[in-house]
């Protein structure tokens, strides 16, 4: 079990995963809003570069140099990760419900930050970002995932169409009945007729462990978005456009 660690800085709480402890980095709370990455990066490091894009739900995945404008606030690239390039790169992800991933290399250094809801689970973003660093030279084995604070599948109520999108990103052609059955599966049966509940952090550490990542690298937070209100904004629960941040600086 990975630890995770509640944080302070200026009394305001914070989160960070023992499997990152060698990068910079935070899940943060509800308390640091309306606080953007400009200014959380205070946080972490204040010398590095602020990276962050415009999240659309889709599986496009960034670098620093891909993005039209970087370091321009008020013209962020539509996609919904970021890997870096060098070091000293802050790469950040929002989310209100939606899982908010953050990935190191130990040996290049370098990190990346994706927003994955279930239409980019259903796209398998947290894949695609891990394939982006394998491109620029990083080994699976070299990895270390940590999935922060999001919605629990006991509480997320979906429609069986969308269990069925999504577990078709980790069972092809899957039939409701055949995902239910799956050891520890993420998708649980549900009293409201035509629903399901759907736990995405779940399916994104399937997706991770089919491509050969241990589960030793991967690390789930304890907490739920929904049924923590003290700490976490929910769309769910208070269908408001507010959302706190997670970021991670390459090393």
């Amino acid at each position: 079990m990975h630890n995770w660690h509640w944080q302070t800085w200026n009394e305001l709480p914070y989160l960070t995963c023992s499997l990152l402890e060698s990068w910079q980095h935070g899940f943060f709370t509800q308390q640091f809003a309306p606080r953007v990455p400009e200014e959380l990066i205070e946080v972490l490091d204040p010398a590095a570069e602020v990276y962050r894009v415009k999240q659309v739900h889709g599986n496009v995945v960034l670098s620093p140099s891909e993005l039209e404008r970087p370091g321009d606030p008020e013209k962020l690239s539509d996609a919904d990760g970021m890997i870096t390039e060098r070091s000293q790169q802050a790469v950040w992800a929002c989310s209100a419900d939606c899982t908010p991933a953050l990935i190191a290399d130990t040996k290049t250094g370098n990190v990346a930050a994706v927003h994955s809801g279930w239409r980019g689970t259903s796209l398998k973003i947290v894949p695609m970002a891990i394939a982006k660093l394998q491109l620029q030279g990083t080994q699976i084995a070299d990895l270390r995932i940590a999935l922060g604070p999001a919605i629990s599948g006991e509480v997320y109520q979906v429609s069986h169409q969308v269990a069925l999108e999504v577990g078709a990103s980790i069972e092809p052609e899957p039939e409701l009945d055949q995902l239910i059955g799956l050891p520890n599966s993420p998708i649980l049966t549900d009293s409201t007729q035509g629903r399901s509940r759907l736990d995405v952090r779940r399916v994104i550490a399937i997706q991770l462990e089919q491509m050969g990542i241990t589960p030793e690298q991967i690390a789930i937070a304890p907490h739920c978005t929904y049924q923590d209100p003290d700490n976490f904004f929910s769309y769910r629960r208070e269908k408001l456009k507010k959302v706190q941040w997670s970021g991670i600086v390459s090393g």
